[in-house]
């Protein structure tokens, strides 16, 4: 059980650790580095008066954790992108010019809110899971050790697993609501398949990560109880066979005093 608690805690520091590279991958899509200019979270492609209005924004449109981009025609990266801002909103109504905001759906502006606060809020779970998961790292190198080490990482491991679940449900309700409305408008659009991915193979890869930290500081609990119970036992039976054998000499004693006596 000792040599088991090192194996499972460094199985879940690889989890761990992929989870990590996962999640930052998606939190830089945006940036001209490869692979971040593969990932994106949504991409439309406007037409007729809606492309007209867009003002130096590139067509197709993508939407990336940092910035919203366009698509190079001939590698199909992330490409012609806007200003880089941290955690840039789905929402059309306040990406594009009011020009092509009267040429888009009306849901989004009807639901402005509803695209708008839905992805500033899974952004900000993202950091929230990415910033637990990290500290579980350096808490996973007492797990290779200790229980204590262990149950502490499983303790972060979970918070993360939860603020990553919240993210990755919010971001896949504002993408789904997004592509549904463009499309139902006749738009073209597509979902990031590694966006997606990525997200979701993260809270996986830490959910893993929990369990196998849970299971490494249960390893040796159950040993150390019987050893206790053993022990106590072993301790209750000196002690009896001591005053056993005091009573019998304390009995012996008396009976020598009374035959000097007689």
């Amino acid at each position: 059980m000792a040599v088991a608690r090192p194996i499972l805690g460094l199985l879940a520091l690889v989890f761990l650790a992929g989870g990590i590279v996962l999640q930052f991958l998606v939190v830089l899509s945006g940036l001209p580095t490869t692979p971040e200019n593969d990932i994106y979270f949504l991409e439309a492609t406007l037409g007729g008066a809606a492309a007209s209005g867009l003002n130096g924004i590139s067509n197709p449109v993508r939407w990336t954790w940092l910035r919203i981009c366009g698509v190079d025609g001939q590698t199909g990266l992330n490409a012609f992108c806007q200003p880089t801002g941290a955690a840039v909103p789905f929402s059309p109504v306040d990406n594009f010019p009011q020009q092509t905001v009267n040429n888009l759906p009306s849901a989004f502006q009807d639901h402005r809110n509803y695209y708008y606060y839905l992805s500033r809020i899974s952004w900000a779970f993202y950091i929230v899971a990415l910033f637990f998961a990290v500290v579980a790292v350096f808490t996973g190198l007492l797990a290779l050790c200790t229980r204590l080490g262990a149950y502490l990482s499983s303790s972060f491991t979970f918070l993360a697993v939860g603020g990553q679940a919240i993210a990755a449900s919010l971001m896949t309700a504002w993408v789904v609501s997004g592509y549904r409305t463009f499309t139902n408008a006749g738009i073209p659009a597509q979902y990031g398949v590694k966006a997606i991915a990525f997200t979701w193979a993260a809270f996986a890869a830490w959910s893993i990560a929990t369990i196998l930290f849970c299971v490494g500081g249960a390893l040796g609990g159950k040993r150390n109880t019987e050893d206790y119970g053993h022990e106590k036992k072993g301790l209750f039976r000196r002690n009896k066979s001591t005053r056993s054998r005091g009573s019998f000499r304390d009995a012996d004693s008396g009976r020598r005093v009374k035959d000097d006596y007689e």
